[in-house]
């Protein structure tokens, strides 16, 4: 999805920059005033924010009903989210470090995917009914820009449109999408542990389009 010309320039604004950055950490809908809390500002305020940064394509808006009264918003980073600027040098550099800790050729890499594994159960917001949804909601806050589409045997498939940790996987594509492999299985154990991981089919970086096939 091409996102509007002006979506850095939302981004430039410190507060909005903030808000995005705590629902990209929380991978999954949060609410306008759990958010106005966490930043200790007004929560009309807050809403103007999150309106902004919905109109610029960079988080999805849904309505929840819970107890009386009209139904909250809750907000969580859209699927096509594509936010501008540079990203922080230390994600460069952290990338460029784990490859020298594990070279091309490594017999580690086992290692590497029971490593992600982990990460991936830590990633893992409570578990929901829709784990799909969930999924989904993951990828797109780490920069995957996923396309979900799900089957009536209730599994899925999906394409990441985005590879965030493409020139680290440029530099050595076993390891890195070794890790992402272990990420994306640990996620399942967590969301549904009835699934099974049955394709993970890594695309050239540059292009995205990584496949993830769910049972």
């Amino acid at each position: 999805m091409d996102l509007p010309d002006s979506e850095p320039d939302v981004l430039k604004q410190p507060t909005r920059a903030r808000i995005f950055a705590l629902l990209a950490e929380r991978r999954e809908p949060t609410g306008t005033e759990e958010i106005a809390t966490e930043f200790g500002l007004h929560p009309n305020g807050v809403r103007r924010h999150l309106e902004q940064l919905s109109e610029a394509g960079l988080i999805d808006r849904r309505k929840q009903r819970g107890g009386t009264g009209r139904p909250g918003d809750r907000w969580s980073v859209a699927a096509g989210a594509n936010p501008g600027g540079d990203r922080p040098t230390a994600y460069a550099d952290l990338a460029d470090w784990l490859i020298r800790v594990f070279p091309a050729g490594s017999e580690n890499l086992g290692q590497v995917e029971q490593m992600g594994r982990k990460i991936g159960q830590e990633l893992a917001p409570p578990k929901k009914e829709d784990s799909a949804a969930a999924f989904r909601e993951v990828m797109a806050a780490l920069g995957f820009r996923p396309e979900l589409e799900q089957d009536e045997g209730g599994g899925f498939s999906c394409s990441l449109g985005n590879c965030p940790y493409r020139e680290a996987a440029a530099r050595n594509q076993d390891l890195v999408c070794g890790l992402h492999r272990g990420i994306t299985a640990g996620l399942l154990d967590r969301l549904d542990p009835d699934s099974e991981l049955v394709r993970f089919e890594p695309k050239d970086p540059f292009e995205a389009g990584c496949l993830v096939e769910v049972e």
